[in-house]
């Protein structure tokens, strides 16, 4: 069972004296998410890598309502959407159905996506936008005092806290007293595996981190059919593991020395091929239990990637409140991952396979550095993606 929590962060500052789908082919934000994963793991080299970049995308995405001019066409290039191509409406109605179909009740599968603005009791923002990201992100609305700025924080980490079950308690630890609003946007996550693993074939393995650095982990093992497939151009296993209900993940095991390799060729195209390559076959397959987070700050690398009015003097969010004198100042990502054994054994399915075919198995061990995707089979969105270099790092 997986689960995972990711709560992005825009807060936008009012300072007027200081300041003039594993990614599917047909998801339009796919490239941002491999430029996106890129530069986190040049900002955070031979570390654990993990975050969300639908929720990254949707937050920017229902910003960008109250963007202008060449903020607003930054904002969308940067995620890979082209204005000229696509209607604006469009992309927003996209992100909406996204919204909506992971808050649809499944007894499979627990998935839950939101929004929330909270906004200073002295700022009057638009109503046309406050219209818009309702009815777009179905966004909730919090006056705050700011001024206050313990009570604001207290306020946001509250809303938090109770939306991760108390699993994030803390997420800002301060709000300038002139930021005007704080928007939230999460997403939670949790499924159990179609196949489960025992317990009881979990062993005590070295993972080895580096060519001189190795840790010992808790392996699990399965011997059963995956959909799989060894690239050889880019030396590496592709292991696709489903979940019960609409999701499922690929583990991506590069040969030792070839990770830098495989995150050069990370594209849209590059995954889109290894969806059509994958076969069913008996694999005698290990994944280490392990429990990871990430922490970003989306500012730096969104500026990386060539998104940089939206923090700057110069950003035009006149959408918000008809004003100029408005920018991001702070974009934070947080992100959490819990992978171990639990889930719902599927009722007799292995059971009474008596007539199939014996075929040897593959061993298929990640005991290295490795790359995961999981995606939403319904919205063909890419809801988290992540490199673990050292699963006992939290």
């Amino acid at each position: 069972m997986m689960l995972f929590m990711f709560f992005a962060i825009l807060v936008l500052g009012l300072y007027h004296s200081h300041i003039c789908d594993f990614v599917p082919c047909s998801t339009s934000y796919a490239d941002f998410t491999f430029r996106f994963y890129k530069q986190a793991v040049l900002a955070e080299a031979d570390k654990n890598v993990f975050f969300s970049p639908i929720s990254i995308a949707t937050a920017f995405a229902m910003l960008a309502m109250g963007a202008k001019s060449a903020t607003r066409t930054q904002i969308f290039e940067g995620m890979g959407f082209s204005l000229t191509e696509v209607e604006e409406e469009d992309i927003h109605e996209s992100f909406h159905h996204h919204i909506h179909m992971m808050n649809c009740p499944n007894n499979k599968i627990q998935t839950s996506m939101g929004n929330a603005l909270f906004i200073a009791t002295e700022f009057k923002a638009l109503e046309k936008f406050l219209q818009d990201v309702k009815t777009f992100y179905e966004t909730e609305y919090f006056p705050t005092n700011f001024h206050n700025s313990k009570e604001a924080v207290k306020k946001v980490n509250g809303y938090v806290k109770k939306k991760t079950n108390g699993k994030i308690p803390e997420l800002v630890s301060f709000l300038d007293p002139n930021t005007i609003l704080v928007l939230v946007n999460y997403i939670y996550f949790k499924a159990s595996w179609e196949n489960p693993f025992s317990p009881f074939h979990t062993l005590e393995e070295d993972f080895l981190v580096d060519e001189k650095t190795s840790v010992k982990v808790s392996m699990m093992r399965r011997d059963t059919d995956y959909e799989s497939h060894y690239d050889d151009h880019l030396s590496c296993w592709l292991v696709q593991i489903p979940y019960n209900g609409n999701a499922k993940a690929l583990f991506i095991l590069p040969d030792e020395g070839k990770m830098k390799k495989l995150e050069a060729a990370l594209l849209k195209e590059t995954v889109c091929k290894w969806e059509k390559l994958l076969q069913k076959r008996t694999i005698n397959l290990y994944i280490p239990k392990f429990s990871i987070s990430g922490s970003y700050d989306v500012k730096l690398l969104f500026e990386k990637m060539g998104i940089t009015d939206v923090f700057s003097s110069h950003a035009d969010l006149s959408g918000i409140a008809g004003t100029s004198d408005l920018h991001v100042s702070q974009a934070i990502h947080k992100a959490v991952l819990n992978v171990h054994e639990n889930g719902t054994e599927a009722a007799g399915a292995t059971a009474i396979v008596v007539t199939k075919l014996l075929r040897p198995s593959i061993t298929i061990k990640f005991n290295r550095p490795f790359v995961v995707m999981i995606v939403d089979k319904v919205t063909l969105s890419t809801m988290f993606m992540g490199k673990i270099v050292n699963p006992t790092i939290k």
